[in-house]
């Protein structure tokens, strides 16, 4: 075998520019108790924590490549649910800043999250219709509900009716759950067109209905009780047959008319279901106040004075009608002031404070975040900007990216401006509005200057010091795709969609203001007409030839000096989009929207081989220094880093989640920055760690087996066709499948052996001594969310075995009896069938109920005596000290650091008095 060539690994830095997704929602969190301040929000597939007064980054969660499209705070605000575009749901600690569980509850991306009040359980809806409620403590999945026939919009859970979700979905039907008996005990039919959202107000008494038109439909929720006479309900249901099932009833109470246009895409209310507000495909949130029992009942008194004619009324009669008739709508909701935003909003969320200070913060289209603060007491309030994060990000898709000659900043240019980062901090170092769409950066030697080319032709010469545009060149007549500086750094060459190729000169002239010094300009030297719009532009490193990739899907190379055509590339069979000459100017690519990269000899012009490189057209292609070696990306999203001496690919690099528009490379190689349409600049760098080509081809392969499962999509058991479990099959859970298998194999031969002699290595390798501990420390190392699907994959024989191991197991690991009581009841409620009929077990199971019953009293006594002892001891300390246990002292504490720091304030001012 002979010696394989190695390759040094480029690995991911970091992502940036992106401020906020407009996919996923929004959120206030609680960090450190500062409440009001801190926003949670996605950012592709990352989710970021912005200090919204400071304009900073507090916390970044990331997981695999999958884009974030929802994100819910737990009520105790210590985690956080985030929903991913494959149906995964992670949980993150606030603390830890760490992943807790991962519930695989969907099969497409979801849609919707929630709490419950103590934030013990989660319900989550998907794109692929269903609803998933899981257990936040127990890390498992508790129960499917299936019922709904279109993508799940919102899901919530109520707050006076336990047990009780409520979802809506694009099939126009609200429906409520009740997640103990697995089924839909109502449905609200009155909709004509798709429900948005909903959402639950004031403790349950209202349901608020936002659906396709610009009216919102209220539902008041009332609790059925003998006396309450039966009324017809808002879906036709029979009042018997309601009595008997809902807890409550569901009356339409009136809409509400929006002032907005369009549908109303979000519908958000605050944690305490007093304010709630929607905004719909224009620049306006309405926002909405539920009063008090109290308040309604003053404005009800206050409508029926005006209306009442008789003057002999005195209040207490006033009062006593209004108890008397029933609340209008009116009565119960005021509006609030509209805000108006700067552009369309994308998500948006609410937070009341203790002072009636309502804060709201939004994203919006043009990838900024804005916080808005509004004063509900005072009348006619307009609302207050209080902080924007702005200048972070780019507000559209960046095109085009560059590096500087030191290796130290990247230019990237969009639809509005040009920004200058800093490659160490991925900071802004400058903001430049170029009052045009930028298709072209190039920086000019020194750095103090780039060249900018826009899509109206013309080419701007911007100073990065003070960040200012210096001069503007009408260069072409149409966009300017392409502007490459000359080998000897004295000019540079641009080529435009008006068929010309022109050449230019750095100049320094006097200032236009008349003030000394002098300032960069070019120079029009010369300028080569062609047949067709110029795509690109590229110059040989020794100065003798240039490349033109024209739009009749050719490449035509002229001579430097006379211009004169010296060869023609053709090939490919749509337009040439990107292209680069090699170092030592052998070789010139050329990558098409064909999907190829082509390898072109410099010297007769032949095509040295044709790639098919991409899935998509190729965007962006070029070498790195001083080798044969290149970077192409495409609208697949895809980086690839390629051999052209070799001809094969080296590696695949963790691309963009929609298309990437370009890349550029550090003069020294160590860095490659790419730019896409999922507004985001990766980073990746060099490292030392060598790559050898077919390692990377069998961990290619590898991942690509991993990612299909061997056992199918569905989970079936023979009997059981309707299985629908709260999960998914998972690559975990074959995993787990696969060693609980291999530990019975193993223990089964173990013990034919006598249990003597060394230990098997797989044994071993678990610091097991005897069997059942390794059987249980198998089972305690599955995910507690694949648990039962691993279960599931057993075959009947296996599972014979396991459940044989199981009395001996539970007296021999108490400590474990939770575990192994949870195996034990999946077992039997899954294979019931094959188990009642198999009078083989019935020994088996004879010892697992008494051994499990036994287990579980000295478990449930063991918490018993541990909680009352502890109630005991806290009585007796209280007695004893004389104050409460466990009181919250941080209030006082806080007066009194206050008061300390007034007592020391005033003596600096004496101090400073007498002085």
């Amino acid at each position: 075998m002979g010696l394989t060539k190695q390759y040094l690994a480029y690995k991911p830095v970091s992502s940036f520019n992106i401020i906020a997704s407009g996919r996923a929602n929004i959120s206030f969190v609680t960090i450190n108790h500062v409440v009001g301040r801190y926003v949670v929000v996605a950012a592709a597939e990352k989710v970021l924590v912005w200090d919204m007064r400071i304009g900073e980054k507090v916390v970044e969660f990331v997981r695999d490549k999958q884009e974030v499209t929802f994100l819910r705070t737990s009520p105790d605000q210590k985690l956080l649910a985030v929903g991913y575009s494959d149906g995964l749901v992670e949980l993150f600690s606030f603390d830890s800043k760490q992943s807790v569980c991962s519930f695989a509850s969907h099969r497409s991306a979801v849609s919707a999250l929630n709490f419950d009040l103590l934030g013990l359980k989660l319900v989550s809806g998907g794109l692929d219709n269903d609803l998933v409620v899981s257990d936040v403590v127990a890390q498992t999945g508790k129960c499917r509900l299936t019922g709904h026939t279109a993508p799940i919009t919102q899901a919530c859970f109520m707050q006076r009716f336990h047990d009780v979700v409520v979802s809506s979905s694009k099939d126009t039907q609200i429906k409520f759950w009740n997640t103990e008996t697995q089924c839909c005990f109502k449905t609200i039919v009155d909709h004509r067109t798709e429900v948005w959202g909903i959402v639950l107000m004031r403790n349950d008494d209202f349901l608020v209905c936002a659906t396709a038109d610009t009216q919102l439909s209220v539902y008041k929720i009332s609790e059925t009780t003998e006396t309450t006479p039966p009324t017809s309900t808002a879906e036709g249901q029979l009042p018997e047959e309601e009595s008997t099932v809902s807890p409550f009833r569901c009356t339409a109470a009136g809409s509400i008319q929006r002032a907005g246009h369009g549908r109303t895409i979000n519908l958000v209310s605050d944690a305490n279901g007093q304010v709630f507000g929607c905004h719909g495909t224009d620049r306006k949130i309405e926002l909405f106040y539920f009063c008090s029992q109290e308040e309604s009942v003053k404005k009800l008194t206050k409508r029926l004075k005006k209306l009442n004619t008789n003057k002999s009324n005195t209040e207490q009669d006033a009062k006593e009608s209004a108890n008397a008739r029933q609340l209008a709508l009116t009565d119960e909701i005021k509006r609030l002031s509209t805000i108006s935003t700067p552009e369309k909003v994308k998500s948006f969320d609410l937070l009341l404070g203790s002072r009636n200070e309502l804060r709201i913060c939004c994203t919006f289209l043009k990838n900024f975040v804005q916080l808005f603060s509004l004063d509900m007491e005072a009348k006619n309030a307009e609302p207050d900007t209080l902080y924007a994060l702005q200048k972070q990000g780019h507000p559209s898709e960046a095109r085009t990216v560059s590096f500087s000659s030191d290796n130290l900043a990247i230019a990237s240019g969009s639809a509005e401006s040009l920004k200058l980062w800093s490659r160490a901090s991925q900071g802004v170092l400058r903001t430049v509005d170029t009052d045009g769409y930028v298709v072209s950066t190039c920086f000019v030697p020194g750095d103090r200057h780039v060249l900018v080319g826009l899509k109206s032709g013309q080419l701007l010469v911007v100073d990065v010091v003070p960040g200012e545009v210096i001069e503007r060149i009408d260069a072409h007549e149409k966009e300017l795709w392409s502007i490459i500086l000359t080998p000897d750094k004295h000019g540079c060459v641009s080529g435009g969609g008006d068929t010309t190729v022109k050449f230019w000169s750095f100049e320094l002239i006097d200032r236009s203001d008349g003030t000394e010094g002098k300032v960069l300009s070019l120079l029009h030297k010369n300028t080569l007409k062609l047949e067709e719009t110029v795509l690109n532009v590229r110059i040989s490193q020794n100065g003798k030839y240039i490349a033109v990739a024209l739009l009749d899907t050719t490449v035509k190379i002229f001579f430097m000096d006379s211009l004169k055509f010296y060869l023609s590339l053709y090939g490919h069979k749509l337009p040439v989009v990107a292209m680069d000459i090699s170092y030592d100017s052998t070789l010139i690519i050329t990558g098409s929207a064909d999907r190829t990269i082509k390898i072109w000899g410099m010297d007769f012009g032949d095509c040295h081989r044709s790639l098919l490189a991409h899935d998509n057209t190729v965007t962006a292609i070029q070498f790195i220094p001083n080798t044969h070696m290149f970077f192409s990306c495409a609208k697949d999203g895809k980086l690839k880093q390629w051999d052209a001496d070799s001809f094969q690919k080296i590696v695949t690099l963790p691309g963009h989640l929609g298309e990437a528009h370009a890349l550029a490379i550090s003069p020294n190689g160590k860095y490659v920055v790419s730019c896409g349409s999922d507004r985001t600049l990766r980073l990746f760098r060099r490292t030392e760690e060598p790559l050898v080509l077919q390692d990377v081809q069998e961990e290619e392969r590898e991942e690509l087996e991993n990612a299909t499962l061997a056992t199918g999509e569905e989970s079936t058991v023979p009997g059981l066709p309707g299985l629908r479990l709260p999960s998914k099959k998972t690559i975990g859970s074959e995993k787990g499948a696969e060693n609980i298998l291999e530990c019975l194999e193993v223990s089964k031969q173990y013990e034919e052996e006598g249990s003597k002699g060394p230990l098997p290595p797989l044994m071993y390798a678990y610091s097991a001594t005897n069997t059942d501990e390794f059987l249980l420390t198998v089972l305690s190392r599955i995910r507690a969310s694949d648990l039962e699907e691993s279960l599931l994959l057993l075959p009947f024989s296996a599972v014979c075995e396991l459940l044989e191991r199981v009395p001996k197991l539970t007296i021999a690991r108490k400590d474990h009896t939770e575990l192994i009581c949870k195996v034990v009841l999946f077992l039997f409620r899954v294979h019931q069938k094959p188990i009642v009929s198999n009078q083989v077990l019935l020994p088996v199971i004879q010892k697992i109920v008494p051994t499990l019953q036994a287990a579980v009293g000295e478990l449930r006594d063991m918490v018993g005596t541990n909680l009352h002892g502890a109630q005991m001891l806290q009585r007796e300390l209280e007695e004893n000290d004389g104050c409460v246990l466990f009181r919250d002292a941080t209030k006082q504490r806080i007066q009194r650091d206050r008061r300390r720091k007034r007592r020391e304030a005033s003596k600096r001012k004496l101090l400073q008095i007498i002085k």
